[in-house]
């Protein structure tokens, strides 16, 4: 069996603890939490929910496509809001990145996440 491989892409945000951006181990990738940092610039953006729906999304994609898969290769999702309000608006920004046959998945509101985000989620993927 194939040993794990820590994946690293410098664009998504450097991880901010003790864990890697994803792991792939044999064709299944684990992808870290993702919030809205922008990688370039370390800066968060919380400037409304959808624009940080869609950095979250962007950084999972870079994620993805570090690890030579594709977002329709996301089996699993795991949303984490802080507001399940936001519901709605999150969705509609991260339906437009699964256009057809989306994976399966979980929302479930927090009480906190990290730097105080309001969404952060994270994605299975097997190739």
């Amino acid at each position: 069996m194939e040993d794990k491989k820590i994946i690293f892409t410098e664009k998504a945000p450097k991880p901010i603890g003790p864990y890697s951006q994803a792991v792939l181990k044999n064709n299944t990738l684990f992808v870290s939490g993702q919030i809205a940092i922008n990688p370039q610039t370390g800066v968060l953006d919380t400037s409304s929910i959808e624009n940080e729906t869609n950095l979250v999304m962007e950084n999972i994609k870079a994620v993805i496509e570090a690890s030579s898969m594709k977002m329709s290769d996301i089996v699993k999702c795991s949303i984490f809001l802080s507001d399940m309000e936001n519901f709605g608006k999150v969705n509609e920004v991260y339906g437009k990145y699964f256009p057809e046959n989306p994976p399966a998945r979980e929302t479930v509101q927090v009480s906190v996440l990290p730097k105080n985000v309001n969404v952060e989620i994270s994605v299975i993927a097997i190739k």
